[in-house]
């Protein structure tokens, strides 16, 4: 047998698991309810059109906000 070194501690309970508040896309959504412009084209680096429209279509639902998310020509807009 290997010799290994490992610890032990006893403890009272496992701790609940944490999960985000929110999304990261949350912003994108706050910027574009707070702007006056009622048609915006939005751009994430490193993220695919079509992942950005899914993604921000989640968070208008959990938010139930009246906006509309659309993907033309690989460009996402949003419309008020």
């Amino acid at each position: 047998m290997s010799d290994i070194s490992f610890n032990l501690t006893p403890v009272a309970t496992k701790p609940s698991r944490r999960y985000r508040k929110g999304s990261k896309y949350d912003p994108v959504l706050d910027a574009f309810m707070d702007g006056e412009a009622r048609l915006v084209e939005v751009s994430v680096v490193g993220k695919d059109a079509n992942y950005l429209r899914t993604q921000l279509n989640k968070r208008i639902d959990v938010n139930n906000l009246r906006v509309k998310v659309s993907v033309v020509n690989n460009i996402v807009y949003l419309e008020k």
